[in-house]
């Protein structure tokens, strides 16, 4: 069956053990290394991990047994990471956003394209059976030719729940660059390509209270927009707006609708991989929940980094980094447009990515799905 893919942690903050529950027992890949600036932590999460050897960050990007990096630092630590990784020979799968600004995105592309290695970038969760359902019904014609969607995000802030959420204020944060990467790259999967947006951004207050753990009652600047709000126009014509916010408490509306001449789909949150997918067709008198029909079945955090190791040169990841670029490229132009007050047009062009057939929850975790 041949050997695993290694695979070397970058990062083993708050969202790491979602992806170790998904890497540490997947056939088809080994955690040979982990590294976090505190090497207590590194060596605690390789107590957990078989065959994990706990290092520095240099000496996990430098380790000749690490194939792929997976990069889950902070936002503002993605660049140089990822960066150091591709230098090194390796491939990169990178937590979202791919980079805090445009320019670092394109660098990590081009210099992974130089090297001969392969850039991936989360969210995978539109790999799912959720998003990937609505695809499939949009694909399949069960809304007629699609016009037009909305993605909605209102919360008050992930200060309330995470103990330390300054990088969330930070620049490569707010709402937009921290939730906007599920939204958007769900409307991409649905609806392809973003060809120009137009923005508007606000900021409801500079402080923001740390609501638990050991600073709980510590104030913290808010240094960027965290009410945004935008016009997507895509390639096929269709538009979507969206709205995202840390500036809200509550909201009714879906998380994505999309609407199309003969029907409307509410689609499930991006942030999961599954849920309801409903369909209201023109002439219906009520709400129908669809089967799922597409995406991977019961996956969580990994399965894009399993479906790059898949794909082994026979197609694009699906979650790939153009994919990520593209989608940096939608914020920072939307936050651009915010500031100058003007319609913009994108520069990067991407392939709506392949869509991913029903797959078994037994089948993405068998070793020989994946070919080898």
């Amino acid at each position: 069956m041949g050997d695993p893919h290694r695979v070397g942690v970058v990062g083993l903050g708050f969202i790491s053990r979602a992806y170790l529950d998904t890497l540490a027992n997947h056939p088809a890949v080994s955690i040979a290394a982990v590294a976090d600036l505190d090497a207590s932590r590194s060596a605690a999460v390789a107590a957990t991990v078989p065959g994990a050897e706990a290092l520095s960050v240099e000496r996990l990007l430098a380790c000749p047994d690490v194939q792929t990096v997976l990069n889950l630092t902070i936002p503002a630590a993605h660049a140089d990471i990822s960066l150091g990784a591709i230098d090194a020979g390796k491939n990169v799968y990178v937590e979202k956003p791919l980079a805090v600004t445009l320019p670092d995105g394109r660098s990590i592309l081009e210099r992974a394209a130089s090297a001969g290695v392969h850039v991936g970038c989360a969210p995978d969760t539109v790999l799912g059976t959720g998003t990937q359902t609505a695809r499939a019904a949009i694909d399949g014609g069960l809304i007629g030719r699609p016009m037009s969607a909305s993605a909605v995000m209102v919360t008050p802030g992930h200060e309330r729940w995470h103990p330390n959420p300054d990088f969330y204020y930070a620049p490569g944060g707010g709402p937009l660059l921290d939730m906007g990467p599920y939204y958007i790259s769900a409307l991409i999967h649905l609806l392809g390509p973003v060809r120009a947006v137009v923005g508007a951004a606000s900021r409801l207050r500079d402080e923001r209270v740390i609501g638990s753990g050991p600073r709980s009652g510590q104030r913290i600047p808010a240094g960027v927009d965290t009410h945004v709000t935008g016009v997507l126009e895509h390639a096929n014509g269709a538009l979507s707006t969206i709205t995202t916010s840390f500036d809200g408490v509550a909201t009714t509306a879906a998380p994505i609708e999309v609407h199309g001449e003969t029907g409307t789909l509410a689609v499930p949150d991006p942030n999961r991989f599954d849920g309801a997918v409903r369909l209201f067709a023109l002439g219906g008198s009520e709400w129908r929940v669809l089967e799922p029909r597409a995406g991977y079945a019961e996956s969580s955090r990994g399965i894009g980094l399993i479906d790059l190791v898949r794909a082994d040169g026979q197609r694009p990841p699906r979650a790939g980094g153009d994919v990520a670029l593209h989608v940096l490229e939608t914020m920072t132009t939307l936050l651009r447009s915010a500031a100058e007050g003007q319609r913009i047009e994108l520069t990067t062009v991407v392939e709506r990515p392949a869509p991913v057939p029903l797959t078994p929850v037994e089948d993405w975790k068998a070793y020989d799905a994946y070919g080898h």
